[in-house]
C-alpha cells in the first residue's frame, strides 16, 4: 500500500485517530479530549473541548520559538510603487496594536467586524487582530457595490466596519468611504464606528460622528494579548460571491480550520516553514483567507501580498517578476490569471528575464483548469502545474495532487485524487454510487473533515437544505463530474452546466476543452441555450490571442469542425462567436449563467461581483 493510500484509508476508517494526530502538530492552550462530536443541530464538530487562538498560531508561536526575525509578510504594490517586508516579530507587534485599537472601540470576543479593504498589509493585520481578540471578521471584497456591502452588514451585524480611504485598480483610484457611507445608510443595522486607514492616493473625509482615523487610533493603542477561544467558536464569516437577495455566510471555526490549514500546507503544497508561498488572490476571497493569511503563517512560511494584476501592472511579466524577486517556491492562482498572461504574451517571451530559481510548482483552482492553459503554462515555465479543486465552503482542497505525501501523474482535465479526509463519491439522482467513468453529482461522505463549514451564519436551515438534504449522509458539492478507474476526479462544472441536447446529456466543460485547444483561442466559454426543437443547443464564445484574427469567420468554422470531429455530431455545436472579452467576476470566474440568460432573452441581474459591467452589453450585441 502506498503512502497516500495508507493515509487516505486511515482518515476514512479512523478519522478521530487521524485528525488527533494532525491536531498534535499545533500548540493548543487546552488540547481537545473530544476529537469528534455532534452539535445541537446534529452536525459533526471537531475538537469541541479544545482551546486555542488562531492569531497565536499564526504569529506568537513563531516569535516565541526564536523565529521572530524571519520574514512573515512581503507586500509588493506595483500600483503604488511600494515594497515592504514584515518580520514575524514586527507583524505580531503591529497586529497586537491593531487588536488594542479594536478593544479600545469596545470590540470583544464574539463581536463581528466587517473588513472592506484593498490588498494592503493592514487588511491582513485587521483579520489577525480580530482573531487575536476572538472577534469574528467578515471580509467583503473592496470595491463591492454599496448594496452588496449593506446586505452583508445587515446579516453580520458588526460592531465596526474597518476600511481604507481608497483602492487602486491598475491606474484607477476608487474612493471607498463614499461606498461605505451609502451602504450604512441603506442598511438596517448601524455599526458603532467606521475606522478608515488613510492612503496617500486619496484621503477620505471623516465627517460622521462614527468615523475614526485608523493611524491615530493605532498610534495610541496598547498591545493586546491573545484571547483563548473554543475550537468550535467562529473565526470568520465569508459571504459567497454571486448571491442575490439574502447573502449566504459561510462560517469557519477556529480549531478545525487551524488543523486543516497546517495539514494542507504540508500535504497539498509540500512547503516547509521558511519557504516563500504566494497565493495570488485577494483577501476578499476564500483563497486569500486560507492561503494569503492563515495557512502560510500558521505553518511558519513567508507569504506574499500583491496589490496588482497579472497584466498591465505594468506588463504580463508581473507574476514572474514577483516569483523571481522573492524566491517564491509555490505560486497559486486561478486559471484565468494565466489565460490573461497567455493572451498578451502568447510565446511566453517575457519569462526569459525571470529564471525564478526557487519556483517548484504552480497551483491552480477557483474554476475549471482547461488542458490548453495547463499545457501552455507547463511548457513555458517548465514547472509542474497542479490543478486542485475546492470551494469557499470547504476552505481547503477536496482533491489535488498530494505531493507532500507522494506525487501522482498529471491527467489534463483532472484535479487528481481526493485529499485524505474527503470521502469523495459520484452519485446518481437516487443517491446510488456511479461506476467509474460515469458522470453524476460529486458528493462527500460525512463527517466532513476539519476546516469545512458547520453552518451558514444565522440560517442553519439554508445549510441543511442547500448542502445536506438531497443525499442524506453526504455533503453535495453542486458540481458534476466523474471518478475514472484509477480514482482520478474529473470536475466537469456546476450541475447546471450539463446541457440536454435532444435527450443527450452533454458537458459544456468537455466542449470548452476542445475549443480551448485551438491554437488561436486564449479563453472560451460554452453555454447551453434554449432551442424549441432540441431543448438546448451549445453556444461557444471565444476570445482570441493577441495577433490572431478571424477573417470571414474562418476560425469559427474551424472550431465547429474541431468539436464535431472530437466529440461528434451529437454535440450539435453549430455556433461559435468571437468576442473581445468574457464577462467575469472579480475573482476571475466566467459568468456563464448570466450569458445564458442574455442568450435566452431572459431578464438578468448584473451580479455585484462583476469585474466590468460593460462586458455584458458587448455580449448582448454579439449574441443578438
Amino acid at each position: 500500500m502506498s503512502v497516500y493510500q495508507k493515509e487516505y484509508q486511515l482518515a476514512q476508517t479512523a478519522p478521530q485517530d487521524f485528525w488527533q494526530q494532525q491536531a498534535q502538530k499545533l500548540p493548543w492552550y487546552q488540547f481537545p479530549q473530544t476529537i469528534l462530536s455532534k452539535d445541537e443541530n446534529g452536525i459533526e464538530r471537531w475538537f469541541a473541548d479544545g482551546e486555542l487562538n488562531t492569531c497565536y498560531l499564526a504569529l506568537d508561536q513563531h516569535v516565541e520559538a526564536g523565529r521572530g526575525d524571519q520574514t512573515a509578510l512581503i507586500y509588493d504594490s506595483p500600483v503604488t510603487g511600494t515594497k515592504v517586508q514584515y518580520s514575524y516579530q514586527v507583524l505580531r507587534d503591529q497586529v497586537a496594536k491593531t487588536a488594542g485599537m479594536l478593544a479600545e472601540l469596545g470590540v470583544v470576543k464574539g463581536d463581528r467586524v466587517v473588513i472592506y479593504m484593498p490588498m494592503i498589509p493592514e487588511a491582513a493585520m485587521a483579520m489577525l487582530a480580530c482573531a487575536r481578540i476572538g472577534a469574528i471578521h467578515s471580509v467583503v471584497f473592496g470595491g463591492f457595490a454599496p448594496n452588496e456591502l449593506a446586505v452583508r452588514i445587515e446579516d453580520a451585524e458588526p460592531k465596526l466596519v474597518l476600511t481604507a480611504s481608497c483602492g487602486i485598480e491598475v491606474n484607477k483610484v476608487i474612493p471607498y468611504k463614499p461606498l461605505v457611507d451609502l451602504a450604512i445608510m441603506d442598511s438596517r443595522w448601524k455599526p458603532e464606528h467606521v475606522v478608515v486607514f488613510q492612503r496617500n492616493a486619496c484621503r477620505a473625509e471623516l465627517t460622521e460622528e462614527r468615523d475614526r482615523d485608523w493611524q491615530m487610533l493605532k498610534q495610541k493603542a496598547d498591545m493586546y494579548p491573545c484571547v483563548p477561544v473554543k475550537a468550535t467558536d467562529p473565526l470568520y464569516i465569508l459571504y459567497t460571491s454571486g448571491t442575490t437577495g439574502k447573502p449566504k455566510g459561510v462560517v469557519r471555526d477556529n480549531g478545525g480550520h487551524a488543523v486543516a490549514m497546517k495539514y494542507s500546507m504540508e500535504t497539498v503544497y509540500a512547503v516547509d516553514p521558511g519557504d516563500v508561498f504566494w497565493a495570488a488572490s485577494d483577501v476578499g476571497w476564500v483563497v486569500g483567507h486560507s492561503y494569503i493569511v492563515y495557512g502560510p503563517l500558521i505553518h511558519g512560511c513567508t507569504t506574499v501580498m500583491f496589490e496588482g494584476k497579472p497584466v498591465k501592472t505594468p506588463d504580463p511579466a508581473a507574476f514572474w517578476r514577483v516569483c523571481n524577486d522573492y524566491g517564491v517556491k509555490v505560486l497559486f492562482s486561478a486559471p484565468t490569471t494565466f489565460r490573461a498572461i497567455k493572451k498578451e504574451d502568447p510565446e511566453g517571451a517575457m519569462l526569459v528575464d525571470y529564471p525564478m530559481p526557487k519556483l517548484k510548482a504552480i497551483y491552480m483552482a477557483g474554476e475549471r483548469l482547461d488542458p490548453p492553459t495547463l499545457e501552455w503554462v507547463q511548457e513555458k515555465t517548465q514547472r509542474p502545474v497542479i490543478d486542485h479543486w475546492w470551494q469557499t465552503e470547504t476552505g481547503w482542497a477536496i482533491a489535488g495532487n498530494p505531493v507532500g505525501l507522494e506525487s501522482f501523474a498529471i491527467k489534463p482535465g483532472s484535479a487528481t485524487i481526493p485529499i485524505p479526509g474527503y470521502g469523495v463519491v459520484v452519485l446518481d439522482e437516487t443517491g446510488e454510487e456511479k461506476q467509474a467513468n460515469q458522470q453524476g453529482y460529486i458528493a462527500i461522505k460525512r463527517p466532513l473533515p476539519p476546516g469545512c463549514l458547520p453552518t451558514v451564519w444565522r440560517n442553519h436551515d439554508r445549510f441543511q437544505s442547500g448542502y445536506l438534504s438531497q443525499f442524506p449522509g453526504y455533503y453535495v458539492s453542486g458540481d458534476g463530474g466523474y471518478l475514472d478507474d484509477e480514482g482520478y476526479l474529473f470536475v466537469m462544472g456546476r450541475i447546471d452546466d450539463v446541457i440536454n441536447v435532444a435527450g443527450h446529456r452533454l458537458s459544456t466543460g468537455e466542449m470548452e476543452e476542445v475549443v480551448g485547444g485551438h491554437e488561436a483561442v486564449a479563453e472560451c466559454a460554452v453555454i447551453g441555450i434554449h432551442d424549441d426543437l432540441k431543448g438546448q443547443l451549445p453556444l461557444g464564445l471565444v476570445v482570441l490571442k493577441d495577433g490572431y484574427y478571424s477573417e470571414n469567420g474562418a476560425i469559427e468554422k474551424e472550431l465547429l469542425q474541431k468539436v464535431r470531429s472530437e466529440i461528434g455530431a451529437v454535440a450539435c455545436f453549430n455556433r461559435a462567436l468571437v468576442v473581445d472579452r468574457l464577462p467575469k467576476t472579480r475573482s476571475g470566474k466566467i459568468l456563464r449563467r448570466v450569458i445564458r440568460q442574455i442568450a435566452d432573452g431572459e431578464q438578468y441581474v448584473v451580479p455585484s461581483t462583476i469585474d466590468d459591467p460593460s462586458s455584458l452589453s458587448e455580449i448582448e450585441k454579439v449574441i443578438n
